[in-house]
């Protein structure tokens, strides 16, 4: 193996690693691709020994700053995320936000990584209305997601019903299934994809899950709590449905059953964020100790479950 992708395990990941293997594939070079443990934003020795045989790296839609700094070759750090600025000569950090940029020009690393490379294909809306919803075809970019769509044959519901089929691996906790998605999307008409049986049968396994966890929401004072114990990496998708569908303006989310750890998850509606400061409430996290990371209206953590509260005291205190 010549060059390692490391990727988030969302659809937004998952495209942005595809872009960069149709890259690869195309300079005629040999890839492979490997994604965290999910949910933990942090590399495991089976990730530091692909790294040891690669001879470029490229991670893609992963906020580790810390983690790319240890690496001794090459690297291709691709993100969206807010995060410092990488100053390491093997290192090129390729990340607009960090330079001042919207999101609303660069809703995700799918489509960083297409404006990179000069390829663009229906993976680059695909990871954007991954990670900011329906709301990408509102903005100035909608058009052109749009006719990227149209092009490889995808109407606007057969690309959100990719969205939750590609997420439904990490949903479920199926880490091999996340790394076999960029394969399968490459290997794969887009249409096609659309008729995976593997990731239809996950679906209907998450439906019925986070409808259960959404008949517990409590109203807090000047935000909406969720709280609840699952198997499941189900927290993303509880959130964004109360934001997004239940109309909720403030979710904060805790899975209290998530395996030894528990998960904290926070998403506000995007209009909030001059208001709430979700950068801030991150920093003071991770002052703290704690792995969090997010975006201008998403924060999430995972930590061992008896700092559970603590994590809550300080994002309930900020907000």
């Amino acid at each position: 193996m010549t060059s390692l992708i490391i990727h988030h395990w969302d659809t937004d990941g998952i495209c942005s690693a595809s872009l960069v293997a149709l890259v690869l594939d195309y300079l005629g070079e040999s890839w492979g691709n490997v994604t965290p443990p999910i949910g933990l934003f942090d590399f495991d020795d089976r990730i530091w020994k692909k790294i040891e045989r690669a001879t470029d790296v490229f991670i893609v839609d992963l906020n580790v700053p810390e983690l790319v700094e240890k690496i001794d070759r090459k690297v291709t750090f691709i993100d969206h995320h807010v995060q410092p600025k990488i100053e390491k000569p093997n290192v090129e950090h390729v990340n607009p936000i960090i330079e001042g940029r919207s999101e609303e020009d660069y809703p995700s690393a799918s489509w960083v990584a297409s404006e990179y490379f000069s390829v663009w294909s229906y993976l680059s809306a695909l990871g954007a209305l991954g990670d900011v919803g329906r709301r990408v075809f509102d903005w100035k970019i909608g058009k052109k997601a749009m006719q990227l769509l149209a092009e490889f044959g995808l109407q606007r519901r057969d690309a959100m019903k990719l969205v939750s089929m590609l997420d439904s691996n990490y949903v479920i906790m199926d880490r091999n299934g996340v790394e076999d998605a960029v394969r399968t999307i490459i290997e794969s008409e887009p249409r096609d994809l659309l008729g995976n049986e593997r990731w239809l049968r996950n679906l209907s396994i998450i439906e019925r899950e986070v409808w259960k966890v959404l008949d517990n929401v409590e109203n807090v004072g000047k935000f909406t709590k969720i709280e609840f114990e699952s198997r499941f990496n189900i927290i993303s998708k509880v959130v964004r449905k109360a934001v997004w569908v239940m109309g909720y303006e403030v979710v904060v989310a805790v899975n209290r059953g998530f395996g030894e750890k528990g998960q904290v998850y926070l998403r506000i509606k995007p209009e909030l964020a001059d208001s709430i400061n979700v950068p801030a409430i991150i920093e003071k996290l991770k002052l703290k100790g704690f792995n969090a990371g997010g975006k201008r209206d998403v924060l999430g953590l995972i930590c061992p479950k008896d700092r559970i509260d603590e994590a809550l005291s300080v994002i309930e205190g900020m907000l």
